[in-house]
């Protein structure tokens, strides 16, 4: 993709994130909205990647933004405290969120963890559908590529196998022990 037409893909993007309830949206809405709007085509592996790191930037600078909010509302609130206690002024610690790097594969997807050195935890956008996938992978010509050998669950799925992870664990638990 040439730089010009990166930075109105990137413009338009940004645009459409902040004029829009983020609750509703989804990185394959806004690509769809800025393909339309610019009238060129966003399907393609790059500028899927493309378009999933402005994403990516702008949702990790709100979280940054939010973060910073909470964290003087808090140290102010506690200043307050401290006056209100000491009857003076209290010493003020600077606290600076804890924001990691996100590491991508080759596809664009989102590594949440590594299990091991052939499988990992992805998050995709598939379809319009975010997946987390479990999945291994093999190596090719330098490339780590997925294999058929795992699964991927919707957001709802995620969800009620999450909830029952404590069961599971429990369940593990009771085995491991009459094992013993």
């Amino acid at each position: 993709m040439e730089p010009a037409t990166q930075r109105e893909v990137e413009e338009t993007v940004l645009e459409i994130l902040r004029n829009t309830d983020m609750n509703k949206m989804t990185e394959f809405k806004v690509r769809t909205m800025a393909a339309e709007k610019l009238g060129i085509d966003l399907s393609g592996q790059e500028p899927k990647r493309f378009v999933r790191k402005v994403v990516e930037s702008f949702l990790l600078s709100k979280e940054q933004e939010e973060q910073q909010v909470t964290v003087a509302a808090a140290d102010e609130e506690n200043k307050e405290v401290e006056q209100e206690e000491e009857g003076g002024e209290g010493e003020e610690e600077e606290k600076k969120p804890a924001i990691s790097a996100k590491e991508y594969d080759d596809e664009g997807d989102l590594i949440i963890c590594r299990l091991s050195n052939k499988r990992r935890v992805t998050l995709q956008d598939f379809r319009g559908k975010t997946l987390v996938s479990i999945r291994e992978y093999y190596e090719r010509d330098g490339k780590q590529l997925p294999t058929s050998k795992g699964i991927s669950l919707t957001a709802e799925q995620w969800s009620a196998f999450s909830k029952a992870v404590p069961a599971i664990e429990e369940a593990i638990e009771k085995m491991e022990s009459r094992l013993r």
